[in-house]
């Protein structure tokens, strides 16, 4: 029992190190760069700026690093199987889509989810303090759903170049929409929807309902995409001309 134990803490390790060489295709030191430079930029913009930061604020500021992290995994992540030519490999494993791409689902959340962590906790000293795992966990919802959804774009498309511009495209609309509603029955389906921007004309109890709402739409619809994407990888064909 103590050797499979320790065979699984030098397993495990190995398989997750593997697994992150494979999802991020050898760039993820550069998509962790972009998202601290992104951090940093807008950190620098609210230390010198003559408003205060609100834990609004902080969640727009975190919001986009994350997105920037969890973006290529999930959208290039078929193709780069395809490119380091293990795609036909993967095929051949029985549920190859649930014992490989679940795990890599799991282990891309958690290392953005960390970065997240870690940001919040360089901003609870820099700008302001907050409770740092309530705000990790609401940023953790959006970017389930984008990340789910780019996946889920990639089984359709079949291409990261086309899934990526596609997801692009949905995500600058969501934000112009995010931006020209007003009405709280709107935001609520909002996938930008910032659970700590409450309006000063609405009520705590009406507010913490639109929250339930609209984080239990985005998470249906992650649960969707990522298991519709699962059945789309059943059609083996289709990925192997």
């Amino acid at each position: 029992m103590e050797k499979q134990n320790r065979a699984l803490i030098i397993i495990i390790p190995e398989l997750i190190r593997f697994n992150i060489k494979v999802i991020f295709g050898n760039k993820f030191v550069y998509f962790l760069g972009g998202s601290f430079i992104f951090f940093l930029l807008i950190t620098g913009i609210s230390l010198f700026s003559s408003s205060i930061p609100d834990i609004a604020a902080l969640y727009y500021q975190l919001l986009f690093p994350a997105l920037l992290l969890i973006f290529f995994p999930t959208v290039y992540g078929i193709q780069n199987d395809e490119d380091v030519r293990i795609l036909e490999i993967l095929f051949s494993i029985p549920n190859y889509r649930f014992k490989v791409w679940m795990v890599r689902m799991l282990i891309i959340l958690l290392m953005v989810w960390a970065v997240i962590l870690m940001l919040s906790f360089l901003d609870n000293f820099i700008l302001l303090r907050h409770n740092i795992l309530a705000l990790s966990i609401q940023l953790m919802v959006p970017v389930t759903f984008f990340g789910t959804v780019g996946f889920f774009f990639s089984t359709i498309i079949r291409n990261g170049h086309g899934a990526a511009v596609v997801v692009i495209i949905l995500a600058i609309v969501a934000w112009f929409l995010e931006i020209l509603s007003n009405e709280l029955s709107v935001m609520t389906w909002s996938v930008f929807f910032n659970p700590f921007d409450m309006p000063s004309d609405t009520s705590m109890v009406v507010w913490d309902l639109a929250v339930v709402r609209n984080r239990t739409f985005l998470l249906v619809a992650s649960a969707v995409a990522v298991l519709w994407g699962m059945l789309n990888l059943q059609q083996r064909e289709k990925f192997m001309r």
